[in-house]
């Protein structure tokens, strides 16, 4: 699970394995499996280095 902030601040934990797409236009959206959009806070280039470091674990 990677920590991702909400554009409200809430902070929530996301599955990185069932993560699609990311997409930033200009807003950052998070694309899960199941089809939920979740817009973050984070850039993809952020979000790609905490999945990253998560599979180092």
């Amino acid at each position: 699970m990677i920590e991702i902030t909400k554009m409200d601040g809430r902070a929530i934990l996301v599955n990185e394995a069932l993560i699609e797409t990311v997409e930033a236009n200009p807003d950052t959206v998070i694309i899960m499996a199941n089809g939920r959009k979740l817009i973050v806070q984070e850039t993809i280039s952020e979000i790609m280095k905490k999945c990253n470091e998560r599979s180092d674990i």
